[in-house]
């Protein structure tokens, strides 16, 4: 299956309640098929309900430009999120329903791009990514081996524009995650386990 037919797939889909609680549109992911970074958030807001590209309201803008702190433009890496609907008033994705996208989306985009670097953006990513109830701040800057890639998780984007304390820690965790980039991908699977 290819990124675009799999795409098509996922504009048409009705497989869990987000699907009837007031979409606009599927957001299904933006960038380069070929990246070898990969950037996962939690579920599409407003702005991108709207415009149907994820992270393009603040958050989007605080990420594009810490990606190009570390020499990358957005079309260099791909970017996307855990659910592809908005949940209603921006509340948390429900389990039912990361548990119906995940499998049906976010696990195949990974394995079409093939990244060597997946970025989880907050909580709800890296729980979806990792199948860890560890909250962030523990895993945070730190470095798991799954399959054929990292998984490296980080803040959400929104949640240093609501503590601007965290915004140092934030850079910082960009800066550990240009070093990895420069590292050999993984060549054989692997359990999760923390490097």
């Amino acid at each position: 299956m290819t990124l675009a037919e799999l795409k098509a797939e996922a504009l048409e889909c009705q497989a869990c309640p987000l699907s009837k609680l007031g979409r606009r549109q599927v957001v299904f992911g933006v960038g380069s098929e070929k990246a070898d970074l990969m950037f996962v958030g939690e579920a599409p807001g407003y702005w991108e309900d709207v415009q149907g590209e994820p992270f393009v309201g603040p958050a989007g803008k605080l990420l594009t430009k810490m990606i190009n702190s570390i020499g990358l433009d957005r079309s260099d890496v791909y970017i996307t999120n855990v659910v592809k609907c908005r949940p209603p008033e921006n509340r948390d994705p429900e389990p039912e329903e990361v548990s119906i996208c995940v499998p049906r989306y976010l696990n195949k985009q990974i394995e079409i791009i093939k990244p060597r670097v997946i970025v989880a953006l907050g909580n709800h990513a890296t729980k979806a990514l990792l199948g860890k109830s560890t909250g962030i701040t523990l895993l945070r800057g730190k470095k798991f081996h799954a399959s054929n890639y990292y998984i490296f998780p980080t803040y959400h984007p929104a949640a240093i524009l609501r503590n601007a304390n965290l915004l140092s820690v934030f850079a910082e965790d960009f800066q550990t995650l240009k070093e990895i980039l420069k590292e050999e991908p993984p060549k054989e699977p692997a359990q999760l386990s923390l490097f």
